[in-house]
This record gives structure tokens, sequence and C-alpha cells, in this order.
């Protein structure tokens, strides 16, 4: 999953992604570590707030 990178190229830090979501900084930590997934509900949130698709987020490579 490139949910790290892409939310580091677009400057936003994973405390203020998680309290858009509802999830604390340490469960977006988990989904960029791939210790966890994002639940299925959250992806069209998460690739909105990042502008970017469910797709990318899955990309694999840079």
């Amino acid at each position: 999953m490139r949910l790290g990178v892409i939310r580091r190229e677009k400057g936003i830090t994973q405390t203020f992604l998680a309290s858009k979501l509802g999830v604390k900084q340490n469960t977006v930590a988990q989904w960029e570590s791939g210790k966890r997934n994002p639940p299925a509900a959250k992806l069209p949130e998460l690739a909105r707030l990042l502008g970017c698709t469910v797709d990318e987020l899955f990309e694999k490579g840079a």
C-alpha cells in the first residue's frame, strides 16, 4: 500500500488524516507499515482526502 508515500507527497500528517477519518494516529501508522489494512468502508474517504484513487493507494512501485 502506498498510503504513506502519497500522504507525505501531499504534505498531510498522520494526525490530520486520523482526525478526518475518526481513527487514532497509531491506526494510520499501522496502515502505513502494513501491520493492518484500512477497512474497505474507509478507502473512498481516504482516497478523497489524499486526492487520489483507491487504486492508486494499492499500486506497486515508487
